[in-house]
């Protein structure tokens, strides 16, 4: 436990700002998971939608230094790749040789 007096402020003020960081990375990890289940359901064009707002809380984290900057950028990348990703082939037809 704290001691002094600024130690005892710096644990509360540690303690908010968790409290706030929690909450912007749990909206951060919704918002990716809507968009890949969009994406698993074939509902490209919602999921399309919905990519500048998942830019947007994004971006918002990385400069709250939620997270980093290359690990955002990933983000956007992986998630505009999952979306434009053509429809793969359906497995129940063989292949005639």
């Amino acid at each position: 436990m704290p001691i002094t007096k600024s130690a005892k402020k710096a644990l509360r003020q540690n303690k908010r700002r968790r409290v706030q960081n929690l909450r912007q990375l749990n909206i951060l990890k919704e918002t990716i998971k809507k968009i890949k289940k969009l994406v698993e359901e074939n509902k490209k064009e919602e999921a399309l939608k919905l990519l500048p707002e998942t830019y947007k809380v994004i971006d918002k984290s990385t400069k709250a230094g939620i997270i980093k900057k290359n690990t955002a950028n990933r983000k956007k990348s992986r998630l505009t790749k999952l979306i434009n990703k053509p429809k793969a082939p359906s497995q129940t037809t063989p292949k005639q040789p």
